[in-house]
């Protein structure tokens, strides 16, 4: 699948690059830190990063290549437990029950992770083989507010390195001069367009109003 949408011409006039000798003729390989900095072993400054990032975007792929990505969140020391220096833990939280990572790693197991800390440019990057847990004795640590997770996805750490900060500061995510919230429509109106259409706007107004915080943790 992967060497055939390689392979496949752009519709736009552009030359499609189909092999990595001519990628590298674009973009020469790394050097130096770039090329050498891919650990297979948690660091003492990864588990600090871990420990206080709130937030991580899960990547996962099904047997067929088809690709997910779902945001997780808690508030920090909460979204990861790290169970050696091979190993990391990330709860399950209440959601919409689509489960589209979990559907993803019953098939294939791969996964990759970025952990994000507000503020901050530099990501953590870990990539490895994930499995659903149930049961653990560590979940019962996990709890937040009166949410004990059922389920964990618990990876084994193959690749682990730091990112830098470029595309944090390209996008001036984390400068408030820069951010138009009200750029596009606010969710209840993109939910009621896309997703509830059978209710008024008012109804998906209420559902995503000032209660919607209370109820994120079940």
């Amino acid at each position: 699948m992967t060497h055939e949408l390689s392979s496949r011409p752009s519709r736009f006039g552009g030359t499609t690059v189909t092999s990595v000798e001519e990628l590298r003729e674009i973009i020469p390989p790394p050097l130096g830190p770039a090329a050498g900095k891919v650990r297979t072993a948690l660091h003492d400054l990864d588990r600090q990063w871990l420990e206080a990032s709130p937030l991580c975007l899960v990547a996962t792929s099904d047997a067929d290549g088809n690709l997910d990505v779902s945001p997780k969140g808690d508030p920090a020391g909460s979204l990861v437990r790290i169970l050696d220096d091979r190993t990391i833990a990330i709860p399950e939280r209440p959601g919409n029950r689509r489960t589209d990572g979990y559907l993803n790693v019953l098939e294939n197991p791969h996964v990759g992770l970025i952990f994000v800390i507000p503020g901050r440019g530099d990501t953590l990057r870990v990539n490895g083989s994930a499995r659903i847990v149930r049961d653990a004795p560590y979940l019962a640590e996990l709890q937040v507010r009166r949410n004990l997770p059922v389920l964990a996805l618990e990876i084994d750490v193959e690749e682990v390195f730091h990112h830098c900060s470029k595309a944090f500061l390209r996008s001036k995510a984390w400068d408030p001069d820069a951010w138009d919230p009200e750029s596009v429509p606010r969710r209840a109106v993109i939910a009621h367009t896309l997703e509830r259409p059978e209710q008024t706007l008012a109804e998906v107004e209420q559902h995503y109003g000032p209660q919607y915080v209370e109820t994120i943790y079940g």
